[in-house]
């Protein structure tokens, strides 16, 4: 049987996951058990603090510390979601993570956002299989409401996702994009980064 070690080594590659009925069946049998978690995140009144040890549950790895998370909250898979602290999730949010998300500390995701890590090959004989790619978001980003960002992309530190945007490829730091698909629209000025991040290396390097 495939273990999850070995799942996200195979994702890492970024090449067409194997159509091996092992793998598959590993996917199928922990995005079960995630289903499960989620729909008691979802489906009752919890504490803050009971949401967070619920979402560590989730993924596997304690909740870090400053975590917050307004349910709805619905992913594919769930061990395959990294978090530094201070993150917040709003409600809605789905997240695809088979391919590996990163979110660096302080990060703000907004309303229904969409973390989409996994592709379809575009042959048409070969449309079914699954080709992963990780998404990765440094500190203190701001992801607007209805955004979708998709497998692969990288999105720098302090940079701000505008609502509705499509993001299709990387997000410079202290950047704004907007759009469908996302472009940039104008660089932060000094004044707006300040001394936010502090030093330290971006946790989108992961």
């Amino acid at each position: 049987m495939t273990t999850l070690e070995e799942f996200r080594e195979l994702a890492a590659r970024g090449e067409a996951l194997p159509d091996d009925s092992e793998v598959h069946a590993f996917m199928i049998e922990t995005g079960e058990r995630t289903r499960r978690l989620t729909a008691r995140l979802n489906g009752e009144y919890l504490e803050p603090r009971e949401r967070a040890e619920l979402f560590g549950r989730i993924t596997g790895e304690p909740a870090p510390s400053g975590f917050r998370i307004f349910p709805p909250f619905t992913c594919d898979f769930g061990r395959n979601i990294h978090l530094a602290e201070n993150v917040f999730i709003n409600s809605g949010c789905r997240f695809q993570d088979q391919g590996g998300i990163w979110i660096g500390a302080g990060s703000l995701i907004g309303h229904n956002v969409v973390l989409a890590t996994l592709d379809h090959e575009l042959s048409v004989a070969r449309r079914g299989r699954l080709v992963p790619g990780p998404i990765r978001i440094g500190r203190r980003v701001w992801i607007g409401a209805n955004v979708t960002v998709l497998a692969g992309v990288r999105i720098g530190d302090g940079a701000v996702v505008a609502a509705g945007a499509v993001v299709t490829r990387d997000v410079p730091s202290f950047t704004i994009v907007g759009g469908v698909p996302a472009r940039v629209i104008r660089r932060l000025t000094e004044e707006e980064i300040g001394e936010g991040l502090g030093d330290g290396e971006s946790d989108a390097a992961g």
